[in-house]
Parts: C-alpha cells; structure tokens; sequence
C-alpha cells in the first residue's frame, strides 16, 4: 500500500494535517510581523553569518538553560543532526538507537560504514531505552541516540534514568546526542547536557513547538570545544535562512505566552483523542499521558494494519500517520496521531475515528 506523497498532500486544502507532529496554530503575530519585514528588506539576497545570529543563538541557551554552551543554528535541526553523524563516525565504534525511533541517524552514520545497534522498546517499561538495555550492548566510544520525549511514542525519560544512561556512556567513553525536538511540550525535562556537557551534543527545532517547519531552522548546542569540531567545517557556511532565523528571534523573544496557550491546546487535543479511542474500543493508547504533541495508538486488536486505518483516516480527508515509517519491528501496529492542532482538526479526527470503528464493528 503506497502512501500519498508531502505535494499529493499539500494539493489538499482542507486536509486535516496530524501525521507530522509539526503545529498548525495561528503563529504569534510578532513572528509573521518579523518574516514580513525581512521580505520587505529583501534579506533573502543575503547570506547569513554561519554560525547564525548572534542574538539567536543568545536566546536558544537561554531557552535550554545552559550558559555555558554554544549553539550553531543550522538548516532544521536534522541538518545538524546529519553533520554531528558524520563528523563523529569515523572515531564511533558503532550508533546505539530504539526502535520505535527515527530512522535517519542510523542511515547517517551507516554513509560511514558503522554499525547500528537497535533495542526494541515498543514492550519495554515505559517505552523507552532504559540503561540496563544499552548496558548489553555498548563500547567504548558508541555514540547514544537519545530521542527525549520519544518520537513516535511520547515517553519521557526522567533525571534518574538519563542519570544512568551518562554513567555507562562516561565509562565508555561514548557520545550522547540528546534530541530534545518534543521538550517544549513535555512536564519536568531534564537535559543531559547538564549531566555530561564533555560529550553531549543537544540538538534544538523550531518545526514543533513554534510552527516553522517549512522555514528549516534548528540548532545543535554543545560545550564550545565540543563544537567546534562541527563548525570548522559547517555543512552549510553560507548559514541558515535569515527569514527563518528573523521568526526565530521574534518567537523565543515572546515564548511564554505563546507555549502557554500552545500546550493548553495540545492537551485538550491528547485528552479529546484519548476518550474516543477509549469510548471507541477502536485501538489503544500506547503511552498516557504523551509528554509531547503526539499520541501512538495501537491499533493490532482491530484487524487492521496501521497503514489501512491511515488510508480510511484520509478518505476523511484527515491525515495520520502509519507506525511502519519509523518502527520497522512494530510499525504495523500502531499509528501516530500530532496534536498541536486547531481543536476543530481534532474534533474532525474524533468523528473519522468513530465512523471508521463503527464501520468495522459491522
């Protein structure tokens, strides 16, 4: 079964997008304001500095809380997550990742030739990797992928765990890339870069939390020696879009209203979808509550593969997305549902559902 493509998608004006976990709120006015006025000054006829402004990059430590970093700002934090794959693969021994995951550093670090390691964590307590998994597995100089909340499931790791976890990489002499993608919609993050700043790369996007994900801008943060490893030889040096970047600046500048009101939707948005797949009978949640704006519901009880529940979802013109894409073990089993949503994509997603578990209950 062949999934439509992004431009079949985007053909559809009045889809219902919640396969991509990127949002799709009005945007703060003070970002549009600030893409407009860098159209109006014709700012796209200029390369950007390479390691990107610097107020930016000011305001994303800040954000993190970790002032004695460094952030380079990149084209969407997976360009920097590529470059940090690359540059580090030919000392790796090897890449420790989850299934469930995100598929693409393992085919980075695979351009150099390095194994991959997956651990299953679909069945595992709390669904995600614990450090009694990755013990099993790690040598010296691994690089970790940590995804934290974890895309596609929403679990998240607490300080204790990812205490454990830095313990084993520290004696092993292993990297840590802590994807920090999800963190703004999660309750009590924690960082390992806190924890193990010496070998911790921490990578930063805009796409979720502020709604750029068209603009590719994101960032990867580290202790400035640790970096400067990536930026002697950037993967882009002519830098990151200034537009994008101009938005950046105007959306962390004015943040704590807008992720208040971003995550007072994205939780009535979970809770609306959690009910109808309780009231349902149609699937179950995986992880409750989801520390990000997604949910994966299991739907291996209903009969249907997960990509035939994502093809009847868009017959009613809402899209979801299949488990299959990032959980080659465990894909057929479950789907992924975005929430950081308007609340009337949601309510269309909730009738769809029930019309499509009344329609296989006959």
């Amino acid at each position: 079964m062949s999934a439509p493509s992004f431009e079949d998608l985007l053909n559809r004006p009045t889809l219902a997008w919640m396969g991509q976990n990127t949002t799709h709120l009005e945007p703060p006015a003070a970002v549009v304001d600030a893409m407009t006025a860098s159209v109006a000054s014709r700012e796209f006829q200029l390369y950007a500095p390479p390691l990107g402004f610097t107020r930016l990059r000011e305001l994303i430590l800040e954000d993190l809380g970790l002032p004695d970093a460094d952030a380079w700002v990149t084209d969407g934090a997976v360009g920097g997550l590529y470059h940090v794959c690359t540059v580090l693969a030919p000392e790796i021994s090897q890449l420790i990742t989850s299934d469930p995951g995100w598929p693409w550093p393992a085919r980075f670090v695979g351009l150099g030739d390095k194994p991959v390691t997956v651990l299953d964590v679909y069945e595992q307590p709390g669904a995600k990797l614990s450090a009694a998994q990755i013990a099993e597995v790690i040598e010296p100089r691994s690089l970790i992928y940590l995804i934290d909340p974890l895309n596609p499931l929403g679990s998240l790791y607490s300080r204790d765990e990812l205490e454990a976890i830095v313990a084993l990489a520290r004696e092993t002499e292993s990297y840590i890339v802590h994807d920090c993608t999800y963190r703004h919609f999660a309750e009590g993050h924690s960082l390992v870069a806190e924890l193990y700043p010496e070998r911790t790369f921490t990578t930063y996007s805009f796409s979720k939390w502020l709604g750029l994900a068209g603009l590719r801008l994101g960032a990867v943060v580290a202790a400035p020696e640790l970096l400067a490893r990536l930026t002697a030889v950037p993967s882009n040096p002519l830098g990151a879009p200034i537009q994008a970047q101009r938005a950046a600046i105007a959306g962390l500048e004015g943040r704590g209203e807008w992720l208040e009101m971003l995550r007072g939707v994205n939780r009535r948005n979970i809770g609306a979808v959690e009910d109808v797949v309780a009231r349902t009978g149609f699937g179950a949640v995986v992880v409750s509550p989801s520390q990000a704006n997604f949910l994966a519901v299991d739907v291996s009880a209903t009969g249907l593969h997960s990509e035939d529940v994502c093809a009847r979802m868009l017959e009613h013109d809402v899209f979801v997305r299949p488990g299959t894409y990032q959980s080659p073990h465990f894909g057929e089993r479950f789907v992924k549902i975005s929430t950081s949503v308007p609340e009337e994509w949601v309510d269309r997603f909730c009738e769809a559902w029930t019309a499509i578990a009344d329609g296989v209950a006959r």
